[in-house]
């Protein structure tokens, strides 16, 4: 049955995937590919259907005329169990030709699918509770957390029953299935912010408060924090939320988003541009005429932020059990080794893994005196607890690979950025590197120290890929994006150029000089300088 919205009454004023939201919501599409498109095969589903596979978790894989498919699987927080990941292992070696990419949103991504299989893989997935269902889509996705929620040592509180719960409320929920844009939650108690909050829409982190002569903890609420071509941070609302309170808060702001976001143009639907032009104080008013008045803002407990990783072997906050933080590098693994991932966590600790959105991976609850011979596992020669500094805090996105919407290549350009860079550099912090094939930010490149954004450029030799630089992104404090960078460089100069760029920090910094730090003390007048001199020196900018 479809939903009379209040917006239907304009229905001319809206942009073409928002006047097919009125005729179809997106959630029924599933039903479709089971009973229709799944038995008659890919050249049966219409053109416009192939927007609405979103809702099922799918997109159309490069080239659409093949008739493959991508799938997104929801794991929130990060966390799964070794029988789901042996599912998602068995079910890449069947479907998707054994090949497996970690997320950014601690999501797992298949590729090479068959419409023909997607009832399969969603029955398999489900059977152990697991979906691919709103993993993409104008809906709540995937809702992001602390993958060391439940035994971070440096948690106020464990949130996995919140997101359970959140997951629970949102999942199918044809009440929140319209909404103007995608809708990306995040929820974390770690002090260090692991899970991002200022780039999500909805995000509470961890906060204090003293009510009625005692002290609580809760969280604060941010809202209005998006990346893509548009990038914007999200801002804090004056209120302060206990625990059992999220949930309602959620479906508050969701509720305002769903009613009040703009769905005109598509490119300026994200909730980030109704929170920029009302401002917080507004949001909150009107967020309080559907939830109520809230205590205001307590106390901020976030008091640093360790940009998602968590690679090496460190004490849990149960006494006696660590866990064993391993890197993928650029996120990309295999059926085989996510298999033998769930064989370890079941040998060595309690048949728990955590994606994190570095597009790496945890295992959990080992005892200490198991530690040794873990480490000693032929598996972690590749996905190594103490990666090379670059190859540990490299991130990429699909890229053109299989993405429609990349212009380049990124996962094989980042893993030979980063080899060359350890080849050739040595340095005892860490340069965080990102690299995005389109504007969109699925490598959330503007929040990175060093990044990367793919682009065409033509030169005497015809057209070639190129990418422009930008620095200084971080996520400590309010946040900060980083700054583009004049010019362009090709492929294949990208190494040599960033090496430069990377020893004129290691000459210049001061001492325990982060990169962001440098970047600021410096300024960017400096950096583009500096930049000019590398490309004239090493190869010419395109």
């Amino acid at each position: 049955m479809t939903v009379e919205w209040k917006w239907a009454e304009q229905a001319d004023k809206l942009n073409s995937v928002e006047q097919l939201k009125l005729r179809q919501d997106g959630l029924d599409i599933i039903d479709e590919i089971r009973e229709v498109y799944a038995k008659q095969g890919f050249a049966s589903i219409p053109e416009e259907k192939f927007s609405l596979f979103k809702w099922a978790g799918v997109y159309q894989q490069r080239p659409k005329s093949d008739g493959y498919f991508m799938m997104r699987v929801r794991i929130p927080t990060g966390i799964l169990n070794s029988r789901q990941a042996r599912v998602i292992a068995e079910l890449s070696e069947r479907f998707g030709r054994g090949l497996i990419d970690v997320t950014t949103r601690q999501a797992i991504q298949y590729h090479w699918l068959r419409v023909e299989n997607l009832p399969e893989m969603f029955d398999r997935l489900g059977e152990v509770g697991l979906h691919s269902y709103e993993a993409c889509g104008d809906c709540p996705r995937t809702i992001i957390g602390n993958p060391l929620a439940g035994i971070d040592p440096n948690e106020l509180i464990d949130t996995r029953p919140i997101v359970a719960e959140l997951e629970k409320t949102f999942l199918l929920n044809k009440e929140f299935s319209n909404l103007p844009r995608k809708y990306k939650i995040s929820v974390s108690a770690s002090i260090y912010n692991p899970a991002h909050a200022q780039i999500n829409d909805l995000a509470f982190t961890p906060a204090v408060k003293e009510l009625d002569g005692e002290e609580v903890v809760g969280f604060h609420v941010w809202v209005g924090g998006g990346l893509s071509n548009r990038p914007h941070l999200a801002q804090q609302l004056d209120m302060f939320v206990r625990p059992e309170q999220v949930v309602d808060v959620a479906v508050g702001v969701t509720k305002v988003f769903r009613d009040y976001g703009y769905r005109q143009k598509r490119h300026r639907s994200r909730l980030k541009f109704l929170v920029a032009d009302w401002g917080p104080e507004k949001f909150l008013e009107v967020l309080s005429g559907e939830i109520g008045t809230y205590p205001t803002r307590g106390e901020d407990r976030i008091v640093g932020w360790n940009a998602g990783y968590f690679t090496g072997v460190h004490p849990q906050k149960q006494a006696g059990l660590s866990y064993v933080g391993l890197s993928i590098p650029v996120g990309r693994t295999s059926a085989e080794e996510f298999a033998a991932l769930a064989d370890l966590a079941d040998r060595y600790g309690s048949g728990t893994l955590r994606t994190v959105n570095t597009q790496n991976i945890i295992i959990s609850d080992v005892p200490d005196e198991k530690v040794a011979a873990m480490l000693e596992e032929p598996l972690l020669k590749r996905l190594s607890p103490s990666p090379k500094p670059f190859e540990g805090h490299a991130v990429s996105c699909t890229g053109n690979e299989f993405c429609n919407l990349a212009l380049t290549e990124t996962k094989e350009l980042m893993r030979e950025v980063a080899r060359y860079l350890d080849e050739h550099v040595k340095l005892d912090t860490p340069i965080r590197i990102h690299v995005n094939g389109c504007p969109n930010s699925c490598g959330q490149q503007q929040i990175a120290d060093i990044g990367l954004m793919g682009g065409k450029s033509k030169t005497a030799q015809g057209m070639v890929e190129s990418y422009q630089i930008s620095v200084g992104g971080h996520l400590f404090g309010a946040g900060k994006f980083n700054t583009p960078l004049k010019g362009r460089v090709a492929k294949e100069h990208v190494a040599p150029v960033l090496k430069e760029l990377v020893l004129f920090y290691k000459e210049q910094r001061q001492a325990g000089e982060r990169f962001t730090q440098f970047i600021e003390r410096v300024g960017i007048e400096a950096c583009q300088a500096e930049l000019d001199r590398i490309c004239e020196r090493v190869v010419p900018s395109v």
